[in-house]
């Protein structure tokens, strides 16, 4: 009898934060059908970006100028998406150029994260003088124009590549996720178990980051994959505008500014509408897991 009793109240207990998350972002079939879109499309651009020769997607055919989609080449390939101003690949800049935008948004985000995270909660949990000095830093921070800084940086930099790119930006976009973690880490810090840990002697290491860090683990996962979208978009943006990646470096920021030539904009489509597509379908396809993720994570939004 005692051993049903006990199964039963095994099996009441609810499961808890990551398990709890994906009970419910599994009830969301939206949310599942994104995430699936999204894993199939990151498979073919790396995948394709894999067998795809940049030196050969980036060199210039003037014979082969605004190639239309199923053209053949002055080399005898087949130009399946056309070719843009210079007889380029679109397809080969298109893969390679995601591959570029999706990497650069990924390792920003992880950085970013990183710093921000630990930061955040190394501010949070001590407070004091060591809170003051990191909030300070972080306010500096925020209120500069950082992406007149960026474009500034990028300007005088002569040579400069994806990497260089990804530690300017990351240098700047960690301190709103320090702001944010710090602040869940203060009301976390005065919880029970932390004190017990301290009374028991456990080192600041170990609390900060092998317990409070695990109690904020949906609002990390939550805020990983919104920022994951946003930084593919500045990314993006800044090579629309020309500050952004070498010419000589395929980015879906490239093929979308080709739009700002009308007569490209109205007859040869072919060149900016399937990285404006592309990039539509992941910035949705990630926004919506994120929000998926931020409404399993709260209690108030949960499906049921």
């Amino acid at each position: 009898m005692s051993d049903k009793k006990k199964d039963v109240v095994q099996e009441s207990i609810p499961p808890m934060g990551l398990r709890m998350i994906a009970r419910e972002f599994k009830k969301d079939k939206i949310a599942i059908f994104s995430l699936g879109l999204l894993v199939i499309l990151l498979l073919v651009i790396f995948i394709g970006a894999l067998f795809t020769d940049q030196d050969k997607v980036m060199y210039v055919s003037i014979f082969d100028k605004y190639a239309a989609p199923g053209a053949i080449s002055t080399e005898g390939t087949k130009f399946i998406l056309g070719a843009d101003e210079g007889g380029r690949d679109v397809l080969g800049q298109l893969i390679i150029g995601a591959r570029n935008s999706v990497t650069i948004g990924f390792a920003i985000t992880v950085i970013t994260s990183i710093i921000g995270v630990g930061l955040g909660i190394i501010s949070g949990f001590y407070g004091g003088i060591i809170d003051n000095i990191l909030m300070r830093i972080v306010d500096f921070i925020m209120i500069l124009p950082i992406m007149l800084i960026i474009i500034v940086f990028v300007s005088i930099i002569s040579r400069y590549n994806v990497w260089s790119f990804i530690f300017i930006m990351s240098a700047f976009y960690w301190v709103a996720k320090a702001r944010l973690f710090r602040s869940k880490t203060l009301s976390e810090a005065r919880r029970d178990y932390v004190s017990a840990s301290k009374t028991m002697g456990t080192s600041d290491f170990k609390i900060m980051f092998r317990e409070i860090m695990p109690n904020l683990s949906s609002l990390i996962i939550t805020n990983l994959t919104m920022n994951f979208a946003a930084n593919i978009g500045i990314e993006t943006t800044l090579t629309f505008l020309g500050f952004g990646l070498p010419a000589n470096v395929p980015s879906l920021g490239t093929l979308i500014g080709y739009a700002s030539n009308g007569e490209v904009l109205v007859n040869r489509q072919w060149i900016w509408l399937p990285a404006s597509i592309l990039i539509l379908v992941l910035m949705l396809s990630i926004n919506y897991v994120g929000q998926a993720f931020k409404r399993s994570a709260d209690a108030r939004q949960r499906l049921g």
